[in-house]
């Protein structure tokens, strides 16, 4: 168990904080006070969260990676306290550091939409030493506190990213296997161009690929096909985009690129099983969380 207290760095546009998670914490952690922030959310066993429309239960201390465009809420709390980190893109954005931690398309934005990895002991003591690390520097008033702030976050990005990938692609991330940079690659190609590139052929030619070829390399790697994930992450912005604004389906269906909006609504029906008016009205009564 690690007892954390509640610390915030703020410089010019720049911004990282600390807060505990508890049932004390949990309507101020749900708040829209911290939607707009990246976070890394460590809890113990029997806490239910909800990320976008899947809800996870952990049996044991996990990492959750949540980026500011997603949909994360505590809905029970375990007898333990948990720790949120948070912070800004001008604090630290993955992507303009992809390069240090080789985190995005796999802690974030990962095809399978899996945004959580769970902890053996020793990883669990490592992450612990890391918070209480973190905590402490929040108070001192030495030189380069910010940097230093930086750096924790990233020992624990870079750790839970080699973690990621031996849980969900069985894969060590030690920067030489292949699978797991093809996995990432496709990945961020799919979050960056999804709205306007629809096809599996659209990726292929990206890579300078077959078809066939990307298509077995995610087989290879027990994927599923390079068409169906696409459709599935046009998918999620599209639910997104239904429960969060108030877009009608038409006005979601030309931001997705569809130029037919008939056509987008049958593959919602298609993919979702439900039409789009059905599915908003279903979730926002409470019967919908898939």
């Amino acid at each position: 168990m690690i007892e954390i207290q509640q610390c915030v760095l703020e410089s010019f546009y720049k911004k990282m904080g600390l807060h505990r998670v508890s049932q004390i914490d949990q309507e101020e952690v749900n708040s829209a006070k911290y939607k707009s922030y990246i976070k890394v959310v460590y809890l113990l066993e029997e806490y239910t969260v909800t990320v976008d429309f899947k809800q996870y239960t952990t049996e044991a201390p996990t990492l959750f990676f949540i980026n500011s465009n997603q949909h994360f809420c505590i809905e029970n709390t375990g007898n333990k306290p948990g720790v949120m980190i948070y912070y800004n893109r001008d604090f630290y954005c993955i992507q303009i550091h992809d390069t240090e931690v080789a985190c995005d398309g796999l802690l974030f934005n990962n095809l399978s939409n899996m945004p959580m990895i769970t902890l053996n002991p020793m990883d669990t003591i490592v992450i612990t030493h890391i918070l209480k690390a973190i905590e402490t520097e929040f108070k001192v008033t030495q030189a380069q506190r910010e940097e230093m702030l930086r750096v924790y976050l990233k020992q624990i990005i870079i750790l839970s990213t080699r973690l990621w990938s031996v849980q969900h692609l069985d894969k060590m991330n030690d920067g030489t296997d292949h699978d797991t940079a093809f996995y990432r690659q496709f990945s961020l190609l799919v979050e960056n161009h999804y709205k306007e590139k629809h096809t599996v052929a659209d990726y292929a030619d990206i890579m300078g690929i077959a078809p066939k070829t990307l298509t077995h390399r995610l087989k290879k790697m027990n994927m599923s096909q390079p068409n169906e994930i696409i459709k599935d992450r046009i998918m999620l912005e599209a639910k997104r985009l239904l429960i969060h604004t108030a877009m009608s389906a038409k006005q979601i269906a030309y931001h997705l690129g569809y130029e037919d909006p008939a056509y987008f609504n049958r593959l919602f029906s298609l993919k979702v099983g439900d039409s789009t008016s059905n599915f908003r009205k279903m979730y926002n009564e409470g019967k919908m969380y898939n």
